[in-house]
């Protein structure tokens, strides 16, 4: 039974959170969504948040966020930094700092304006590439300083927290959202829709779990 409440889903137009959109749906009786611009590398990301909110008849807000685009040059950010996992227990090439700091933040703002009190993200802590920023301890003090900084009581939702990435395609298939995710979502470091290049740490990490759960499907 939906809750009559409303959640925001910090929504990028990739698998994770086109997943958690989904799970939202499911739960609340009314979803919004927020993409962030920061000036990354592929801005058809945005066009892919796009249309997957017009496809489900979800109200989509845009935030121009591209003062993190100066603060932060990486591999998402700037074509002449090279998508690599990180070496000797460094942070991979395509860890923006800050982002899911600012992110959540401006969510939580977006959240009291339009009267949710639920603000859903699909960070992990399980198959992820070592951001600190996707931690649940990160969430946790996050949602007790958004509470404080508003003097809300805000609760943020992690739905795949502690799934890896066969579990999460297993979550997608539950809420009827298999095919949707797998042919609409853009993961891909590379800018390519549905299953990516093959070749990026992102689109490795989405095939290998795919591989996973088809083997395991009934």
């Amino acid at each position: 039974m939906k809750k009559k409440e409303k959640a925001v889903v910090v929504f990028s137009g990739g698998q994770d959170s086109t997943t958690c959109l989904f799970w939202a749906k499911e739960r609340f009786e009314e979803v919004v969504a927020v993409t962030f611009d920061y000036n990354q590398r592929h801005k058809l990301e945005i066009e892919c948040a796009k249309n997957i909110t017009n496809q489900l008849g979800v109200k989509h807000h845009i935030l121009d966020m591209s003062l993190l685009n100066q603060l932060a040059p990486n591999a998402l950010t700037r074509d002449d930094i090279q998508v690599k996992d990180g070496e000797n227990g460094s942070l991979p090439s395509t860890f923006v700092p800050g982002r899911n700091l600012l992110f959540m933040s401006f969510a939580g703002v977006l959240a009291s304006q339009v009267g949710a009190k639920h603000i859903v993200t699909g960070v992990c802590e399980t198959d992820f590439s070592g951001y600190p920023d996707c931690r649940d301890i990160f969430v946790k003090s996050l949602n007790v300083t958004l509470n404080l900084s508003m003097d809300q009581d805000f609760v943020i939702h992690t739905p795949l927290m502690w799934l890896d990435k066969c579990e999460t395609w297993k979550l997608a298939d539950e809420l009827d959202a298999f095919d949707f995710v797998r042919e609409k979502t853009l993961t891909c470091y590379n800018g390519i829709i549905a299953d990516g290049c093959g070749e990026c740490p992102a689109c490795k990490l989405r095939k290998n779990g795919l591989e996973e759960y088809l083997k395991i499907r009934k």
